[in-house]
């Protein structure tokens, strides 16, 4: 962590519980309120809560130690401040990673917003959003399963199928934050889950467990380390596993810039707010200007299809 990406601000909590607030720098500009929107709609009870402008969720430390991490944007500058109550430095440097991948602050947004505002239509979203982020994944494995259970349905369903699965297979935290009272299963446990308890279709529950597996054994690496392509063709091979999820998992987890899930409905409907032709082929067709920032085109499309929130 160098000095540019975070600046200690002071300890909110009793020192002695290890309780910090760290600085963490975004580049300007910064769309921070189309990003607590973002993660706000999609929000899990009891995994995750947005509070104003102050996103809280759980997450396990690479120790794993379990935690509670908020992040507030702060209005007046592209700097958001992390909280956390940590036991050692090597807690303090993965948790510090986990937030600076789910609120995306190392992006380049003058160069993405320079390519994109290129295209007339695309332009308009650009011009009114400028600094839009692709929110990571705090957690890989537990962003790859919430794509899963996202499958053809909303994104209240999905939240729905998530948060029973948190309060059936999650642990609850010894000390709550605010709504926040769980942490998400690790792989183990959901290879070996009822998934069936949750509502979940059999498929659905397979492709999951499978999922889990292949995490648990070592076989699929969503860590982002590993080669895309070797990744992306070790998940294709677990059955239920088409291209839109590979490709929402490629932008979420896996921090590809350019993935494109151009056959998704939220794609679709704000390529035709913007005055586009919507069917896939057309889109891939206009997608290709877009290169190689398509994943950020993407946030930009799901805005569109329905205003300033995210898509349902």
């Amino acid at each position: 962590m160098s000095e540019t990406e975070e600046r200690r601000l002071g300890h909110p909590g009793d020192p002695r519980d290890g309780a910090l607030t760290l600085g963490l720098a975004a580049r300007p500009p910064f769309a921070a309120d189309a990003l607590l929107r973002f993660l706000g709609a999609r929000a899990v009870p009891g995994l995750e809560e947005v509070d104003g402008r102050t996103f809280r969720r759980s997450l396990r430390t690479r120790t794993g130690r379990v935690v509670v991490m908020s992040l507030t944007a702060r209005a007046s500058e592209p700097v958001v401040a992390l909280g956390v109550a940590v036991d050692e430095p090597t807690e303090l440097a993965s948790v510090v990673q986990a937030a600076r991948r789910l609120f995306d602050l190392d992006a380049d947004p003058a160069s993405i917003d320079g390519v994109l505002a290129r295209d007339p239509a695309l332009g308009r979203s650009v011009r009114s959003t400028p600094g839009l982020r692709l929110p990571g994944a705090a957690e890989p494995f537990e962003q790859a399963v919430r794509t899963v259970l996202g499958q053809q349905v909303s994104v209240a369903g999905a939240r729905t199928f998530s948060a029973r699965l948190i309060a059936e297979f999650g642990d609850a935290l010894d000390h709550p934050a605010g709504s926040v009272t769980h942490v998400f299963p690790e792989a183990p446990t959901l290879a070996e889950a009822r998934l069936d308890r949750i509502g979940l279709t059999r498929a659905r529950a397979e492709t999951v467990r499978r999922l889990a597996e292949a995490v648990a054994v070592g076989k699929l690496d969503l860590s982002g380390d590993g080669d895309l392509d070797d990744t992306l063709a070790a998940l294709d091979e677990i059955p239920g596993i088409g291209p839109w999820t590979l490709e929402l998992v490629a932008m979420r987890v896996l921090r590809h810039p350019d993935a494109f899930p151009e056959g998704d409905l939220g794609v679709r409907r704000g390529a035709e707010a913007l005055g586009l032709p919507a069917t896939p082929a057309a889109v891939r067709a206009r997608s290709e200007s877009w290169r190689p920032w398509r994943g950020y085109a993407v946030m930009h499309l799901w805005r569109a299809a329905s205003g300033p929130s995210p898509p349902a």
